[in-house]
């Protein structure tokens, strides 16, 4: 997205467009290929079927179903919603089957750590589409399913009990145990624990892991076939986990379930296996991933070789080769990765998760147009080109439960054209089903620990982008901004309007006559800097950089001209010490701001 702040004209029409996406049906057309990618599902089952559950435990039972949800509390210190998402899920499903979309591909973390009860109630929802709406599925695993290779004991201590305290639920005893009056005595149930690749893909089989007969093709890093010769049978014997074991010598036991796979005449559709898990340094078990392909580089490069054999194939027989993974493969940070590691340091704002940049120099000089990446909750486009003029376009699809929530709708138009919309979620059905459990949450830390009590605001929602925009500001609120920013920047924002913020910055370079003219030029008022703080400020940042174009919504458009105006000012000023810190976050500020377009736009790939 590029924001031209000075241009007002510019914005509303933006605004006007992303009104347009939101209230507007895509058609089908006639040769097209649409696919739906969604990606961060979190989905979390919260009707669970729980074999060893005390009825009592349950959170609520509404019209005899058993309802289990997190607490409010855990959701607004998560980058991620852990309940509301099982309606949002369903709620993108209604809306790609109603654009008439049979192909949806889910980029990573459908799960929330691959937990047995949860990824059961996922397949149970993607079976009712399948075969209700003839949908076809196609997964790759991200860092939550699974944590880890082989599984592991786990569980969650902050489920909500019916009387508004938490609810500790272990997979076996002696986890954890409850110590305090805010917790209820901690409970046993075995299917709470995190399954591993082996049972994950047994479970989801049905949804690209394997082949099919409906296939046109399918194949692995590891099959030894071609095109030509391709038969179902070989597929079989080619996807057994036993035939898809890393070829790393670090990771040799551990399954790589990568696949290449032609749904329709035309299309390929290349999934990813970027997980990379590294065994701990004592030998037991295995670290987490979550890093991506700096990792891949290191531990996974057959998947480097594998890819370019690919793309030469797909080349030579005419096919569209669309890759995704849960990683992304450029830079998510509109070049100002570099300016956040000074300013912030350099393991705030994910930085480690940033790709280097010959992460995606060697994708595209492979040949690699397209790729769909999730795992930063961003909506975002990065363009790479190379010294050798090969250019990579990496889509970030944004997580379904989070700010904002919205999925990715690709048209391939021909072998040379495709267009990329984003289809945001305003309207959710029945997201607001907790909110009186949540009331009951909420009134037990007001009366017991008022320290630890959130906005409530919340809880008037009007509707599921709006829940997700409190839920971005209670985040920033209890997380982001006291673990990430450095005190003397908080110290700069906090408790200062945007009018006291412009007099810090001028200084004594201008009298307040000559400010006022100056704004007045820009279209702007004393009274426009003095609706707003720099906590607003910060929070604006944060939309912006989630949700890139759809932010629009939430900032008013005079608050966008103000911005530009203090951002003008401050990277005029020199030798002045005391703003260097705020001149560096206006730079980053403007950077991601003027990023690639994220909300409709087209990628040639000849």
């Amino acid at each position: 997205m590029k924001i031209n702040f000075k241009s007002m004209k510019g914005y509303m029409s933006t605004f006007f467009v992303l009104l347009f996406h939101l209230a507007s049906t895509s058609q089908t057309i006639r040769n097209e290929v649409q696919i739906a990618f969604m990606a961060d599902v979190h989905f979390a089952d919260v009707y669970p079927e729980f074999e060893d559950l005390n009825p009592d435990v349950y959170t609520d039972t509404v019209n005899g179903k058993n309802v289990l949800i997190r607490s409010m509390e855990s959701q607004l210190h998560s980058t991620r919603l852990f309940n509301e998402n099982y309606f949002a899920f369903q709620a993108a499903l209604d809306d790609a089957v109603r654009r008439g979309i049979k192909i949806i591909a889910m980029p990573g973390d459908f799960s929330d750590d691959g937990q047995p009860v949860h990824i059961k109630g996922l397949k149970k929802i993607m079976n009712r589409y399948a075969e209700e709406y003839n949908v076809s599925f196609f997964m790759v695993n991200g860092n939550h399913d699974p944590t880890r290779p082989f599984g592991k004991q786990s569980g969650e201590r902050d489920f909500l009990s019916k009387h508004g305290r938490l609810q500790p639920i272990m997979s076996t005893k002696g986890l954890y145990t409850s110590s305090t009056i805010a917790e209820e005595p901690t409970v046993i149930a075995k299917e709470i624990a995190e399954w591993g690749y082996k049972e994950i893909l047994e479970e989801l089989k049905a949804y690209g892991f394997f082949p099919q007969q409906k296939f046109r093709y399918w194949e692995t890093p590891f099959s030894t076939y071609d095109y030509e010769d391709y038969t179902f049978k070989k597929a079989e014997l080619a996807s057994k986990l036993d035939n898809r074991i890393s070829s790393s010598a670090t990771l040799k036991t551990i399954p790589d379930v990568s696949y290449l796979v032609e749904p329709v005449e035309g299309v390929w559709l290349l999934a990813i296996d970027a997980n990379v898990y590294t065994p701990k340094s004592d030998g037991k078990g295995f670290n987490g991933s979550g890093i991506g392909y700096n990792e891949v580089l290191t531990y996974k490069r057959y998947l480097l070789e594998w890819t370019e054999k690919v793309v030469e194939n797909a080349n030579r027989l005419g096919k569209t080769l669309i890759a995704f993974s849960h990683y992304p493969m450029v830079d998510f940070n509109d070049g100002a990765t570099d300016e956040m590691k000074q300013l912030f340091g350099v393991n705030s704002f994910q930085a480690h998760r940033v790709p280097d940049e010959v992460v995606g120099e060697i994708f595209a000089d492979m040949g690699l147009k397209v790729h769909v990446g999730g795992h930063m909750h961003l909506n975002d486009t990065g363009i790479i080109t190379t010294k050798n003029g090969n250019t990579l376009t990496n889509i970030q699809t944004p997580s379904l439960a989070a700010y904002p929530p919205a999925y990715k709708l690709m048209t391939i138009k021909n072998t040379s054209k495709l267009e990329v919309e984003t289809v945001v979620l305003n309207s959710v059905a029945s997201f607001n089903s907790f909110f009186e459990n949540y009331k009951k949450e909420h009134d037990f830390l007001r009366d017991n620990f008022p320290d630890r009590m959130w906005n409530d605001t919340i809880l008037a929602s009007s509707n599921y982008l709006d829940f997700t925009n409190i839920h971005l500001q209670e985040l920033v609120r209890w997380r982001l901004l006291p673990n990430n920013w450095p005190e003397h920047l908080k110290k700069s924002l906090l408790n200062k309007s945007g009018w006291q913020l412009v007099q810090k910055v001028l200084g004594e370079d201008f009298s307040e006559k000559e400010l006022l003219l100056k704004m007045n030029n820009a279209g702007v008022s004393e009274t426009d800097f003095k609706n707003w703080s720099g906590g607003d400020l910060i929070l604006d940042f944060y939309r912006l950089r989630n949700a890139d174009g759809i932010a629009l919504i939430d900032i008013e458009p005079n608050r966008l001209k103000t911005f530009s105006f203090l951002f003008d000012v401050l990277q005029r000023q020199t030798g002045n010490e005391d703003i260097l810190s705020l001149q560096l976050f206006a730079l980053i500020f403007q950077k991601q701001m003027n990023g690639e377009e994220s909300m409709k736009f087209k990628v040639h790939l000849e």
